[in-house]
């Protein structure tokens, strides 16, 4: 049992690993020397604010990054 969750927690962690780093940085660049924001082309009336590319990692990171408390925590218990 406790080697599954092992299993299962080494390859949540990769993928943890591999979704923030898939994430754009909110870093402006060369943007910020003329003053302009990274969130420049957002606007609060956009059609599918809630279905961009961004929204979508941020959803997937926190899921994962659950599962990954998840199995921490089974692995503590499991091992106590």
């Amino acid at each position: 049992m406790q080697t599954l969750f092992l299993v299962l927690h080494l390859i949540v962690s990769v993928i943890l690993i591999f979704v923030v780093m898939a994430q754009e940085g909110k870093d402006p660049g060369m943007r910020g020397i003329q003053g302009a924001s990274s969130d420049m082309g957002d606007s609060f009336f956009k059609k599918n604010g809630g279905t961009t590319k961004e929204a979508m990692f941020i959803k997937l990171t926190t899921t994962i990054a659950i599962l990954f408390l998840i199995t921490t925590t089974v692995l503590v218990i499991l091992g106590a």
